[in-house]
């Protein structure tokens, strides 16, 4: 940063100073988003490093996944749910992409990940992401993909029915919300990979086990997943 940027921005930040979305506190010098003390204190789950996780019990019996984990997990009220909340709808795209880097140099400790060939966001529909203008789960996993130097495929897995939204939903519910809703454009990309499929926050699964029952109809596919967040209602 030259000299005369470097000053606009200490005038800017005397008036409108940068505040940690997390705790509210002024951000110093090189802390982006969150301060070093909520980076520090982030609730990460370690589930890469176990198999009957959480996150994995979501699936047992629903669909044949490889792996899955969580970064971190909150419940109704703690502070990093503003984490997911200013990704998602306040644009900070960047923030998903630091949080999933941090993510995947935490999987490059777990064997259990290093056979991904694909990374692969959950996606939204077109006139969703029109709204939004971006995929959340997308910046997440190329995050995630610049740790773990894999490929990310955006586009590929495509929502092919607008939903409602799952907020309110029970699991059922969640279930026939997405049932049928993702198809496959190019079959032929996804043959034979193990895919790491990606999404913002899980909650009861119904979304991602929907993404991942259409990918398990592909030749000789492996599913694991992967999300930001886990919900620990």
């Amino acid at each position: 940063m030259n000299k005369l940027k470097q000053r606009i921005y200490d005038v800017a930040e005397l008036f409108f100073p940068s505040l940690c979305i997390a705790c509210g506190d002024r951000l110093v010098s090189q802390e982006k988003f969150l301060c070093i003390n909520c980076w520090h204190d982030l609730p990460v789950t370690n589930f890469h490093l176990k198999d009957e996780n959480k996150v994995a019990q979501l699936f047992w019996g629903r669909v044949e996944i490889e792996n899955a984990t969580a970064f971190f997990s909150y419940k109704k009220g703690s502070k990093y749910r503003q984490l997911i909340h200013f990704i998602k709808y306040k644009g900070l795209k960047e923030l998903g992409f630091e949080t999933g880097r941090k993510f995947g140099f935490a999987l490059l400790d777990s064997d259990r990940f290093k056979e991904v060939d694909l990374i692969v966001p959950v996606p939204l529909h077109p006139q969703k992401q029109k709204m939004r203008g971006f995929n959340q789960s997308e910046w997440i996993a190329k995050g995630i993909g610049w740790s773990l130097q894999r490929p990310v495929s955006s586009g590929n897995l495509f929502r092919q029915v607008h939903t409602s939204t799952q907020t309110q939903k029970n699991r059922f519910e969640r279930w026939q919300n997405v049932e049928g809703i993702f198809g496959v454009k190019n079959q032929n990309e996804f043959d034979g990979k193990h895919i790491l499929l990606i999404d913002d926050v899980v909650t009861t699964g119904s979304t991602l086990e929907a993404c991942a029952y259409q990918l398990l109809k592909l030749e000789n596919i492996k599913v694991s997943i992967a999300t930001l967040a886990f919900a620990d209602y």
